[in-house]
Order: structure tokens, then sequence, then C-alpha cells
């Protein structure tokens, strides 16, 4: 049997971390699937979008989209908003004017190839940003990509670490771009050592879509990252990876691949939100934000979630 290789790409993902107080904050990322304004750029590879493009986008098309992002977002109600695969900022404020909460937007272009960066909204109710800044990643192969978005944050009087990232995919061969992957968790583990050599407990979340599984050495190795819980702290291991529940299950998979549930989309911790002495994250808080009106019903793709474009044939 063929099996279709499908992100699911619909889904949130999400937690929640408290202070002893029990404030709490909701954290959630989402991949939102090819968010590109109507104008063709001639700097990067983003004309199929554009009027008059390969898929045949109007503005009615481009409304939709907002429309139904903004009701997904507005159901999930999250204080904080990771975002990959968003074009510019001229997007993002037209998905925030859609959305009911007030956010305020992080976001810097990238020298990705197709335009496409990563962002973050956030609650200015909940959290105070205090920094902001891209991290290049630097390939192998010299050519560009999306960078990290680092944002430093104060909630509940204590510094929060925000990494959202994108990183390259396996488009001309799963092999062929394991080095790629490893370059882009190379560069975040840096990152996320600097602040633990200035503060060991440091409270980091590290979301987004890695391209890569759990148990990949991108994650693993190069990042860092373990699904066990009792390895955080034990050699080169300083991060936990939440997503252990939805690894190789289709209730919660963030990827097709020739019929096998997997996940692409993470969710990692640092071991200071694991502890109880300033913010910690609420086990089993985590989850994969889900429901059947956003799944396909009937025919060979039923129960997956529902996708806005199939190739360059719209769904909606």
């Amino acid at each position: 049997m063929l099996y279709p290789k499908l992100k699911l790409i619909t889904f949130f993902l999400f937690f929640i971390i408290t202070n002893v107080s029990g404030e709490t904050i909701k954290i959630a990322f989402w991949n939102v699937e090819n968010l590109f304004d109507l104008i063709d750029d001639p700097h990067t590879n983003d004309n199929e979008f554009a009027i008059d493009g390969k898929k045949n986008v109007t503005q009615e098309i481009y409304d939709l989209k907002l429309k139904n992002m903004a009701e997904v977002i507005d159901a999930l109600d999250t204080d904080i908003l990771g975002l990959c695969e968003i074009e510019n900022r001229f997007v993002l404020k037209e998905l925030d004017s859609a959305v009911a909460r007030d956010y305020k937007i992080i976001h810097y272009d990238s020298p990705d190839n197709r335009g496409i960066d990563v962002a973050l909204l956030y609650d200015p109710k909940k959290l105070t940003v205090t920094h902001s800044e891209p991290v290049t990643v630097t390939l192998p192969t010299g050519r560009p990509t999306r960078d990290i978005l680092y944002v430093k944050a104060t909630f509940a009087q204590t510094d929060l670490h925000l990494f959202v990232n994108h990183w390259p995919s396996k488009y001309g061969g799963a092999e062929k771009s394991i080095p790629l992957r490893a370059a882009a968790g190379k560069t975040l583990r840096i990152e996320v050592e600097s602040i633990l050599s200035q503060d060991s407990n440091a409270e980091i979340v590290i979301m987004g879509d890695l391209n890569d599984e759990p148990i990949d050495p991108s994650v693993t190795m190069h990042l860092g990252a373990t699904m066990e819980l009792d390895q955080v702290g034990k050699g080169e291991t300083n991060l936990l990876n939440v997503m252990k529940p939805w690894h190789r299950n289709k209730e919660g998979s963030t990827y097709k691949y020739s019929g096998k549930d997997m996940v692409y989309d993470h969710l990692i911790i640092s071991l200071g939100l694991t502890d109880n002495l300033r913010l910690k994250w609420v086990q089993n808080s985590a989850g994969v934000f889900d429901g059947e009106k956003y799944r396909q019903h009937g025919g060979k793709y039923d129960g997956y979630p529902f996708r806005f474009w199939a190739g360059n044939r719209l769904l909606g």
C-alpha cells in the first residue's frame, strides 16, 4: 500500500507553566502552513502564493485563511504563541487584528529562500518582554535558512527564556539533510548553555518544528534533549522533551510518513522548569490541540487534520 506523506500542521502544541503562588501561563506553538501575503517579493521564492501565482490565490482565499486561523487561536486562548511559516510582519499584523486577544508581535525577517520566518505573539498583560533577537543558523552548505528567535521575558518576577524554531526540512533527501538539522541543534545548544552558565536553574522553553523526531541525533545529541525526566542533567543532556506521550502515538503525532505516526513539532524545557523553585512546568498539561471540526471526514484522508491546501487545490 502507498501511504501519503502528510505533515499534520493544523494542530497546536501547548502546555502550562505555573509559579509558587499558582499563577499560570499557557505557551503554544503552531506551524501555520504558508501564511504569505498576496504580493510577489522579487527577492524570495514566494510567487506561488501571490496574485496570479500557481495556487490562484485571491483576496477572498487569503481572508478565509486568516479567518480560519483566528478561529483556532481564539479557541486555544494561549498567552504565548510561537509561529512558523510566516512570511512577514504584515501578515502577522493582519492575523493579530483578526484574533480576539490583544497580542504583541515579535518578528525578524530571516534569510530563508522562500521568505518564511518564525515569530512570537504574546499577551503583555501576562508577561513583559525585556529582550529579543534572531539567532543565525550557519549551515555547512552555506545556503541561508530560518533564524531561531530568542525572546527573554519576565513572568511572575522571574526570567523566562523562549526559543522559536523551524529547522531545515528533509527536502532533497533525509540522509543528505541530516547535517543541516545538526547545525541548527548545535547552534541552539550554544545559546542554551550560555544561559545555563549564568543561571543553572534558568527557565527555558524551546518550541518549534524541528523536522526531526525526539529520538533523532539533532535533538538528542546535538541539542541535548531527552524524553526521560530522570536522564536530564546527566552527561550531555540538559533538556526535557515533553513530547513523549505523543511519540509514535496516532492521537498526537504531528507528521505521517509511510503510514507511521511521528512527532516533528516539539516543546522542550530546561531542568529549571521541573523543580519547585520559581516557575514550574505543570506535568500532564502538555497537549495537542485537536477536535473533530479540525479533521477531514471521509475519503482516503479520513481522520487526518484538515489542510488549507492539497498541492495547488484549495480545501479551505
